[in-house]
């Protein structure tokens, strides 16, 4: 019997039960996958994060993540709240360390602020695709109870990646998002036709500081509503220079998100594109997170 220390934390936000709550287990090296996968599904978080030693010399420590569910190669908002539990745990001092996970060793910043940390994630191997088939448009609207003359006609339906894909889906307007009553079992239904498990709803508002208002579902891997999604706005990014949406200068693309609104877990991050010759090369999120409660379960 061991005991293992277990947080809820929740990430893009620096307000207790905001944003989007993760799970966070930190002395995960014991426990097997079928132990992470019943103690993710007992917190009942979108994800949960499990970390270890890693396996390999590249990299510093492993991090495994499990949706109540299933098990996922990465995500964003745990990620996010997983290092910002072991910076905390460990007291640690403003570092890089590298990340070993189902998408590869990734770099992770830990800037030490006073008496907190934010955390800065880069995002896995970019990937663009084509627009849709019009038929899986088609579909995939009338699943999320869209009329095409709500859809932003200037956005392509699409697929986006920093290691997990997402449909990228602009529409015209907050009140038609905030509105949104998805039919999840047809999304569901989409989801192995498209290999994709994610429908990232979202409203471009260059007005406001942040320049998206968005919305994710991913029925399929067990959350109905994700309220922050780093695994989402950091492809958005990619997404909008590949298709030549936004005007840019220099090697560096910035813009902020709002999410979880309409759900009331609102969460705000700050989504860095850094190009070559104009094109997305890294991917990076940053975020903040706060401590919701901790505890210990004995197995």
């Amino acid at each position: 019997m061991k005991k293992y220390h277990v947080y809820q934390v929740d990430a893009f936000t620096k307000t207790k039960l905001a944003g989007n709550p993760a799970g966070v287990v930190t002395n995960a090296d014991d426990l097997t996958a079928t132990q992470m996968q019943k103690i993710a599904r007992e917190l009942n978080n979108s994800e949960t994060a499990f970390i270890s030693q890693p396996t390999t010399d590249q990299a510093d420590i492993r991090i495994r993540f499990f949706t109540p569910t299933t098990e996922v190669p990465i995500c964003g908002h745990a990620t996010i709240g997983a290092n910002f539990v072991r910076a905390v745990e460990n007291n640690l001092d403003s570092q890089t360390i590298v990340q070993q996970t189902g998408a590869g060793n990734l770099p992770i910043e830990i800037s030490r602020k006073a008496d907190t940390y934010q955390i800065t994630m880069t995002q896995g191997e970019i990937s663009v695709a084509d627009p849709l088939d019009a038929n899986i448009q088609t579909r995939i609207l009338k699943a999320l109870g869209l009329t095409d003359k709500q859809r932003n006609q200037k956005y392509p339906m699409a697929i986006a990646s920093t290691g997990a894909p997402k449909v990228m889906i602009a529409i015209n307007s907050q009140a038609t998002l905030d509105n949104l009553q998805p039919d999840l079992e047809e999304l569901k239904n989409i989801t192995p036709d498209i290999n994709c498990n994610g429908y990232y709803v979202f409203v471009v508002t260059p007005e406001e500081s942040n320049l998206i208002h968005g919305r994710m579902f991913s029925p399929a891997s067990g959350i109905n509503e994700d309220p922050v999604t780093g695994n989402a706005n950091g492809p958005l990014g990619a997404y909008l220079i590949k298709y030549n949406l936004v005007q840019t200068t220099g090697d560096l693309f910035e813009f902020s998100i709002i999410q979880g609104e309409k759900i009331k877990r609102p969460g705000t991050m700050l989504v860095r594109v850094h190009l070559n010759h104009g094109q997305p090369v890294k991917i990076q999120i940053v975020g903040d997170a706060v401590i919701a409660f901790k505890t210990e379960i004995t197995l």
